[in-house]
């Protein structure tokens, strides 16, 4: 049992694995979209967003529901948002830590250097 939830862990977070499907993932987090409003919000082809959006919904990340001649697509699950907001956290530590440890190398370079004697 325990085998087969790291699998889904290690595809889940291979679906996640690229920075244009986080950013889908965001977009959408703001509510439901079609294809042709998320190429205008991320600045990208059409053929690049609906390439991404493929793979998250191969995973049951995304679904699409058809209105018309165009699918809206929608998180099937909000808690990706709250995922997305605690790696954001978790740069944000290591960040913090980077430039504690930058500082602190900043202020060994700083310190002069006395001779002994």
């Amino acid at each position: 049992m325990n085998l087969e939830m790291q699998r889904f862990k290690a595809e889940f977070f291979k679906a996640l694995a690229h920075p244009l499907r986080i950013r889908i993932l965001e977009l959408l987090g703001e509510g439901d979209k079609n294809v042709n409003e998320l190429q205008t919000l991320v600045g990208s082809e059409g053929s690049a967003v609906s390439q991404q959006l493929q793979v998250l919904r191969a995973k049951n990340i995304v679904s699409g529901t058809k209105e018309g001649n165009k699918v809206i697509y929608t998180l099937k699950d909000p808690m990706i948002i709250e995922l997305l907001a605690v790696a954001k956290q978790i740069f944000n530590n290591h960040l913090v830590d980077t430039i504690t440890i930058l500082d602190k190398f900043k202020e060994d370079e700083e310190e002069p250097v006395t001779p002994k004697n």
